[in-house]
């Protein structure tokens, strides 16, 4: 009787404890970038990270070929034509743009995203930083996040957006 009280003991901690991992697994999120035309050219998907930040996957067509830059939004809103809906970058931190200024970077500046000559382009990066939990780094804050990619490549210094030229697609981070 007593090994299988032990034995019962064992399996209800063994449930509680994945029970509760289970729980604090934090759910994916995805992006449908369109154009000015409000067509879709593109998605991303995103996926926590522990320890590191939010690994972000995008993958885009029919864009222009060369560098473009390609940021997180401080906005959770794609309006085209021109996506100023989205507002400015994602910087919670309060810091200045670029990866190349002393005083940046914001946690939504993010590498330039590379287009071939057929259009495409993906990009797979960690953006530390940022969580899809709760907290004042989450891509979930009150009015939400979105992806933005502009025209030209960012210079990764200038401040507030690299000249990155217009935004050229956009797309809402949702769950």
């Amino acid at each position: 009787m007593k090994k299988t009280a032990f034995i019962l003991a064992l399996l209800v901690a063994f449930s509680v404890g994945t029970a509760s991992a289970a729980q604090t697994r934090i759910k994916p999120a995805k992006a449908v970038l369109i154009n000015a035309q409000g067509e879709p050219v593109g998605w991303a998907t995103l996926t926590e990270v522990p320890g590191r930040g939010v690994r972000v996957q995008l993958k885009v067509s029919n864009l222009s070929s060369g560098r473009h830059a390609f940021h997180i939004h401080d906005v959770g809103k794609a309006d085209a034509p021109d996506f100023k809906s989205a507002g400015g970058h994602f910087n919670p931190q309060h810091k200045q743009h670029g990866h190349k200024n002393p005083a940046g970077a914001h946690a939504g500046d993010l590498p330039n995203l590379l287009v071939g000559k057929d259009g495409k382009g993906r990009a797979d990066i960690v953006v530390s930083g940022v969580t899809l939990g709760e907290g004042e780094n989450s891509l979930f804050h009150a009015g939400g996040t979105s992806l933005v990619v502009h025209a030209s490549e960012d210079d990764q210094r200038t401040d507030p957006s690299g000249n990155a030229g217009a935004r050229v697609a956009c797309g809402v981070i949702e769950r």
